[in-house]
């Protein structure tokens, strides 16, 4: 599991020894496509990494597909089987940059986020914005956004087309430190 963390690290090009790298491996991310009166189709992790460099904007995040749990152990199974293709495709990514943030700032700020969201190995450009709050060492940082299936080449087959809803609503939220 270590060796995906240090592929991830590997993969930020830092500008100097100045910079103040922010992480976690406990990050939260969680997806809802529910349909209105329907069975809930949601599903959470607090497994994703997460590595944001404050100085440059870097923001790469990284979720395995299968840390995904959900209520219903038939539905997780069906998600990572027949929707994900898990074994497959194991991972979730994102690489991107974010707009406007002041490292210095003591103050809860939002930003503009965009970049690469890799997931099903189709990748997309996405943008949204994030809350980040600072607490003495710690960075909190929040955002949502919303992603169609069918965009990242997952198939929905028709006899459940109607109990999903067409877009997922996703919700991050990552508690980062300074790398040590």
């Amino acid at each position: 599991m270590k060796k995906w963390l240090v592929a991830l690290l590997a993969t930020l090009p830092f500008a100097g020894a100045s910079a103040q790298k922010m992480i976690t491996r406990s990050g939260e991310i969680s997806f809802e496509a529910s349909m209105p009166a329907l069975e809930e189709i949601a599903a959470k992790t607090n497994t994703a990494s997460c590595l944001f460099d404050t100085s440059t904007g870097e923001f790469v995040s990284l979720v395995l597909v299968k840390a995904f749990h959900f209520k219903v152990p038939l539905m997780e199974e069906h998600f990572n089987e027949n929707y994900m293709e898990s074994d497959k495709y194991p991972k979730a990514t994102f690489k991107g940059k974010v707009s406007g943030f002041n490292p210095n700032s003591k103050q809860k700020q939002v930003c503009d986020v965009e970049g690469d969201l890799t997931i099903h190995n189709v990748t997309k450009h996405v943008k949204t914005t994030m809350t980040f709050v600072p607490s003495g060492d710690k960075l909190s940082a929040k955002g949502t956004f919303s992603v169609k299936p069918q965009d990242y080449g997952i198939s929905i087959p028709a006899v459940v087309k109607n109990k999903i809803a067409d877009k997922v609503n996703i919700v991050l939220s990552f508690d980062l430190e300074k790398k040590a």
